[in-house]
């Protein structure tokens, strides 16, 4: 089941950041796959987004793979699709 259109305005709003690059990244991303996204998408979407902005970048951009508040979902599937679609050019 995808989003509701409340949940997906929700993600957009918090996919606003305070570096340009991860918003460039980002508003990528819905534009091609928001319609798509479903309730495990969201958690885990929501989660990227609770990051600050240089972790965030940094797993966007792949100089990490990884950082310690996502640890749990990090060898998910449901993460590795998103990181996947999230770091296409």
């Amino acid at each position: 089941m995808t989003l509701s259109n409340a949940e997906l305005y929700r993600l957009k709003s918090d996919a606003r950041r305070g570096l340009l690059e991860n918003d460039l990244i980002l508003q990528r991303f819905f534009v091609r796959y928001g319609d798509q996204l479903n309730a495990e998408d969201g958690k885990v979407l929501a989660r990227l987004l609770a990051l600050d902005d240089n972790d965030l970048m940094d797993l966007l951009i792949g100089r990490r793979e990884s950082v310690e508040a996502l640890q749990d979902c990090v060898k998910t599937d449901v993460f590795e699709r998103l990181m996947s679609k999230l770091k296409e050019k």
